[in-house]
């Protein structure tokens, strides 16, 4: 990322942003020409897009989003398992679906790949990420340390950025509430804050008891559990902090010619002082 001082213009637009939206926790704004969201709670930027693959494939094709995903990054290290008992796994395109969904190994091969691109001004997008305590099972109802609805029976856990996300800074439902019963209302609230969200995500993180399984989060109910890596999921990323803002070129030339003609008329009242 690359952190370069606002011109004048600019920095008014971001102060005007910063005082409409000092309230949220979630911050809408737009770099590089993408839309973002900035999270607060978890001190993350999230595509405001939670279907970027999705809409890659749409406006891209499919078949040259996802040339480009295996030729920068043609295979994923991960624990050794029954996928791939080696540790390495060759990214194919049947690792992807044109509707948007991915494998565990698509997904992680999908975040080399905007990275590749310096997508939005950065290079350092992941998935979200899962605490995981090494629990084994589930508690659905009445959820355990780090799986189950309500996660950690308090509506999030810290360090589970999609259950933040969805718990804390959404107000969402679970399906069950922290004590078991069943409650309605439960879902991803509307929000216009995002757009095209989808039911359910895979973490970046690698479920613990079985290597060959990692955690996803569900945004119909709330549910935090884990899934076999070659199931077909979505993927939403996240990049650490709030992506700074990049100046158009004019920007610069701008700039460049106001601290020239600062520094001349600098020179010349030195000059007229000592005359």
């Amino acid at each position: 990322m690359q952190l370069i001082t606002p011109t004048k213009p600019l920095l008014a637009g971001l102060l005007l942003l910063g005082a409409t939206q000092a309230h949220a926790t979630l911050t809408s704004y737009n770099v590089n020409g993408v839309d973002l969201v900035y999270s607060s709670v978890s001190d993350v930027t999230w595509t405001k897009d939670a279907s970027l693959l999705r809409s890659m494939f749409v406006s891209q094709g499919f078949n040259n989003v996802v040339g480009d995903i295996i030729a920068t990054s043609p295979t994923i290290t991960n624990t050794p398992n029954l996928l791939n008992p080696t540790g390495i796994y060759t990214i194919r395109a049947s690792d992807f679906d044109s509707y948007g969904v991915t494998t565990w190994f698509g997904a992680m091969a999908y975040v080399n790949y905007l990275n590749s691109i310096n997508y939005a001004g950065s290079n350092q997008w992941r998935l979200p990420t899962v605490i995981d305590t090494g629990s084994l099972g589930c508690n659905f109802a009445n959820s355990g340390t780090d799986c189950g609805f309500n996660v950690a029976g308090n509506g999030s856990a810290a360090g589970n950025e999609l259950s933040e996300l969805y718990y804390q800074e959404l107000g969402g439902k679970g399906y069950y509430s922290s004590n078991g019963a069943l409650q309605s209302g439960y879902g991803m609230p509307n929000t216009a804050t995002f757009d095209n969200e989808r039911w359910g995500y895979w973490s970046g993180t690698e479920y613990m008891p079985s290597p060959l399984a990692a955690w996803m989060f569900s945004n119909d109910d709330g549910l935090q559990t884990y899934f076999n890596m070659d199931a077909l999921l979505n993927v939403w990323v996240v990049s650490p902090g709030q992506i700074s803002v990049v100046p158009e070129p004019d920007s610069f030339a701008l700039l460049f010619s106001g601290l020239s003609l600062l520094g001349l008329l600098t020179a010349r009242r030195k000059s007229y002082s000592t005359s």
